[in-house]
């Protein structure tokens, strides 16, 4: 048996071929590859680097630097978002918001802020359906190319409502067991 024969029955072929027709469906190159791996599991996202150039670089900065390794994913609301990083003070810098085209689809990768549009900086949020009314109001910087079943499984885990704010505006769905980030790996 030869190597790649011996590759390809090992049950590399269907994982390696759907990444690769993923990247074609995208357009995306393959430093333009991020994996994160979660407590339940993994999801490969293409970033947007033309269309969101500081929020990639940075992104990419963060993820280098293992700033996001322990994080966990904070606010869940199946139907609506899934959101990482830290709700804590920190001294990262802030992003510029870098307005494009692309729609908030299941899979969008998107960086998180409050009102200012250029308060975003380390913390991030995956669309778990469409959000249409949230195009053009905040960055995209990426879409899922593999593991939404892991997506669901994270926007399915139940939750405790909570409120950080005295309004009770925004409620922030809280795992009741956390699902953590445990890396960030570059491709």
């Amino acid at each position: 048996m030869t190597p790649v024969s011996r590759r390809l029955s090992s049950g590399l072929f269907l994982p390696l071929m759907t990444l690769c027709l993923a990247l074609v469906g995208t357009g995306a190159k393959a430093e333009d590859l991020v994996t994160i791996e979660t407590s339940l599991g993994e999801m490969t996202f293409a970033f947007f680097p033309d269309e969101a150039p500081q929020t990639v670089a940075n992104f990419k900065r963060l993820a280098q630097s293992g700033w996001y390794e322990g994080k966990s994913f904070y606010r869940v609301v199946k139907g609506h978002v899934i959101q990482a990083g830290s709700l804590d003070e920190n001294s990262e810098p802030m992003v510029e918001a870098e307005f494009n085209h692309h729609p908030h689809l299941k899979g969008t990768l998107g960086l998180a802020r409050d009102e200012d549009p250029n308060s975003g900086s380390t913390e991030f949020y995956i669309c778990h359906g469409a959000r249409p009314h949230l195009d053009g109001r905040y960055t995209v910087f990426g879409q899922l190319v593999s593991g939404e079943a892991v997506l669901d499984a994270i926007a399915n885990v139940e939750v405790i409502e909570k409120y950080y704010d005295e309004d009770k505006k925004v409620a922030f769905h809280e795992p009741k067991t956390q699902v953590t980030i445990k890396a960030v790996r570059l491709h």
